[in-house]
């Protein structure tokens, strides 16, 4: 952990539009913030009264550091919140799902009426191959209505879904599907990207070798011929559904079921599978989406995230239909087959809301004003960032050319951890680039030393989460020790693991990680991961990875590698590494650079010393080294 430091803020300041704050739905922010700190169970019971509850609960909250119950014995179910209180509203007909795929003219559109029937029949197919309340199953889907039908299709029954990014390869699926023990995986036989077939059949076919707990692969096949269901395992998705029962009703459940596990790279080897839970989940993704991103009946929502990353589960999937909100989904990516392809998709479908990553940002930036101003972007209204701190370089670009120097902008910062929101600046309220924002109410944060002391403003030190909220993690699945690090390192603080700093208004900005967590266009690479692909190799004996800065992806992997005896340094080698590195993880892993060398800085217990490896190859001093191996 670091110490504290002092750090130069320097900021403009944006006020947008007083009918911005006037026509919020949470009103004026410390007014809001006030009558959260006078009465927190309160606030959180009137958000939670605002959804359906089969049985309310006896008691809003247990806290037994660093263990939490919401909503205690509280029974409902999310998909009850995200379908079936709008089919049996004046919602029915209301648009729920927009798709837009890769090719010129794939686009379908759900209602919620149709989307409340296609879930229905996931569940009953779900439940012919065996799947109950607790069992789980692997999602390893594109972006397409299909994967969001599944994934509300298990959460239906109760069953716990942990879904895989599509960009992760064999061995990842591997590690995750065991960890899991998932009982079933629901794949397609390919996604496309950039004009491209990626084969997620064939890798899920490898990565269920010695994953024992799997019975069944259900497979949405797109192409045309189809592809052959060789195995007894594979079952056709579409076959599957068209003969199941049309009537699913809500497993009841308790408010702390699990809902999923969703894995996120640790600073061992194994990633840590985040598990959430049904009512304290629900509230806050719920909460969140209603008045943070200000949503309103009208609006059109575009999270480009993917849903196998906790930005998708939260305001792509659950919080939006909780909310009864138009969401808008997309295969496509942002330059392909030009960089105005998102820009049409805005003006096309009306987007009125949009929350994107800042390496998205920076990408549009390279590009040019040009593609952005082709395109109508009028009907934005609220633009919003998402996965590490957005610079304020970007922030200028992104309020002046597609916000047109009118729309707020919701630098957000969260984790997967917290399931919801936790920092930005509300709409309506002055924005300072560079700062992500004050504690949304319902939060207490706050920057500290390492002692849990609050440093001054301007000094810099680490972020913590000062009392429980509902969305919190309940564990790290099959890990209790880890969870309970959160909660211990600095206690009685939930640790975040970043470095921030506080200016006089408390406004946070985040400065990036604390620990060995790389964070690669929006997505969190464990250092450990990579290095265990890198070490996994015949040719390498060890192996260090940190993150570079970077223009584009705001970091790069960079690994340093020891070869073993008979193997010499060689361009092939260098990248028969990166090759390994992206089908042992996944492109998102792959080392931007690679050095071969004959040691790596280790303290005498024979730990890496990454921040010496960071500090060299930035070019600063890398501080207290008085353990280092001599």
């Amino acid at each position: 952990m670091a110490e504290s430091f002092d750090v130069k803020l320097e900021s403009k300041t944006y006020v947008p539009d007083p009918s911005y704050k006037e026509a919020s739905n949470i009103g004026d922010y410390n007014e809001a913030y006030n009558r959260y700190l006078k009465d927190p169970d309160a606030f959180w019971e009137k958000i939670a009264e605002e959804l359906t509850w089969f049985k309310p609960w006896d008691k809003l909250k247990e806290w037994s550091h660093p263990y939490a119950k919401w909503f205690v014995n509280g029974k409902t179910n999310i998909t009850y919140n995200c379908l079936d209180r709008h089919v049996n509203s004046e919602r029915k007909n209301k648009v729920a799902l927009i798709w837009r795929g890769e090719e010129e003219g794939q686009e379908r559109i759900l209602t919620y009426r149709q989307l409340h029937r296609e879930v229905q029949k996931c569940a009953n197919a779900l439940k012919s191959l065996g799947v109950g309340k607790g069992d789980t199953v692997c999602i390893y889907m594109p972006l397409v209505p299909e994967q969001i039908v599944s994934i509300l299709a298990c959460a239906r029954i109760g069953a716990v879904h942990s879904i895989v990014f599509g960009g992760f390869g064999a061995a990842a699926l591997n590690t995750r599907i065991r960890d899991a023990a998932a009982k079933v995986v629901i794949t397609s036989d390919v996604g496309y990207r950039r004009g491209k077939r990626v084969p997620l059949k064939s890798i899920v076919g490898d990565a269920v070798v010695n994953a024992p707990s799997v019975e069944k692969i259900v497979v949405l096949r797109r192409e045309k011929p189809q592809v052959e269901l060789v195995s007894e395992m594979e079952i056709d998705y579409h076959e599957l559904i068209e003969s199941a029962d049309k009537i699913c009703e809500p497993e009841v459940m308790d408010a702390e079921d699990p809902l999923y596990i969703l894995y996120t790279s640790g600073t061992t080897g194994q990633p840590k599978g985040i598990v959430h839970t049904t009512g304290g989940y629900m509230v806050g993704t719920y909460y969140t989406t209603k008045y943070v991103f200000d949503m309103k009946e009208n609006d059109v929502h575009w999270c480009t995230a993917d849903p196998g990353w906790v930005t998708g589960h939260s305001y792509i999937v659950y919080g939006p239909l909780a909310v009864g909100a138009t969401i808008m989904i997309t295969e496509t990516v942002p330059d392909y087959p030009d960089p105005s392809n998102w820009w049409k998709i805005i003006e096309d479908f009306g987007v009125t809301i949009f929350y994107t990553a800042p390496t998205a940002i920076r990408m549009f930036m390279k590009f040019g004003e040009e593609w952005p101003n082709k395109a109508n972007l009028d009907s934005l209204r609220i633009i919003g960032s998402v996965g590490e701190p957005l610079n304020p370089e970007a922030f200028e670009w992104y309020h002046r050319v597609i916000g047109k120097s009118q729309c707020p902008i919701l630098d957000t910062w969260w984790q997967t951890e917290t399931g919801m929101h936790m920092i930005t600046t509300m709409v309506g309220e002055p924005m300072k680039p560079g700062f992500a924002g004050r504690p949304i109410p319902g939060v207490q944060a706050d920057v500290v030393d390492k002692e849990g002391n609050p440093v001054p403003p301007n000094v810099g030190g680490l972020l913590v989460l000062k009392e429980p909220w509902p969305s919190m993690m309940r564990t790290v699945h099959n890990n209790d020790e880890r969870y309970r690090q959160y909660w211990e390192t600095i206690p009685p603080y939930y640790t975040a693991g970043d470095l921030a700093v506080k200016d006089k208004d408390g406004y946070i900005m985040v400065l990036g990680r604390a620990d060995d967590i790389i964070i690669v266009a929006g997505h969190n690479i464990g250092t450990a991961e990579v290095e265990s692909a890198l070490v996994s190799h015949e040719a390498v004996a060890e192996a260090a990875v940190i993150g570079k800065p970077d223009t584009m992806k705001g970091q790069a992997v960079k690994a340093f590698v020891i070869l073993r005896l008979g193997h010499e340094p060689s361009e092939k080698l260098r990248n028969e590494l990166i090759y390994h590195v992206r089908m042992s993880i996944g492109p998102i892993a792959m080392p931007s650079e690679i050095d071969f060398v004959p040691s790596l800085p280790k303290t005498r217990s024979g730990k890496i010393m990454r921040r010496v490896l960071k500090a060299q190859e930035m070019g600063i001093d890398p501080g207290d080294i008085s353990t280092l191996e001599e």
